[in-house]
């Protein structure tokens, strides 16, 4: 009543993800769908585009950095939405957004788009030393 086992082969087999002949998995959605893109890529590309807004206005943007983190460093009292950073002897000058704050503090993305390009109205105008509705007329009016 024994069945033998059989023998191991001695070259592994392939492992195969088809295990019920379905076919292989797929993307859950094509990458020109908003599902596809994470929260940061998106997050990133809002900067980006109030970014190429203000440097049609202000070329001098273009030696400046735009940097993107997670969140600010714990020694702050406050939790800032952005910050600024200005030129030293080696390295250009530097404007952070901080995208977890940013992110809390807005409910969808047109919301989260408007805060983000004030946040970088408002380091803009402190790293040039301007008032933000100068660096951009419509600042505040969205």
């Amino acid at each position: 009543m024994d069945s033998p086992v059989p023998p191991r082969p001695i070259e592994p087999r392939p492992r195969r993800r088809d295990r019920h002949g379905r076919g292989m998995r797929g993307p859950v959605a094509p990458p020109q769908v908003p599902l596809s893109t994470s929260r940061s890529d998106s997050f990133r590309d809002l900067v980006r585009d109030s970014v190429d807004r203000l440097e049609r206005r202000w070329p001098q943007l273009a030696d400046v950095d735009f940097l993107i983190m997670d969140v600010p460093s714990p020694e702050e009292d406050t939790v800032p939405l952005g910050s600024s950073v200005p030129a030293g002897k080696e390295q250009p000058a530097r404007i952070i957004v901080y995208r977890r704050p940013v992110e809390i503090r807005t409910k969808n993305r047109d919301d989260r788009a408007l805060l983000v390009h004030e946040v970088v109205v408002e380091q803009v105008a402190e790293l040039l030393g301007l008032s933000p509705e100068s660096v951009d007329p419509r600042y505040g009016q969205d």
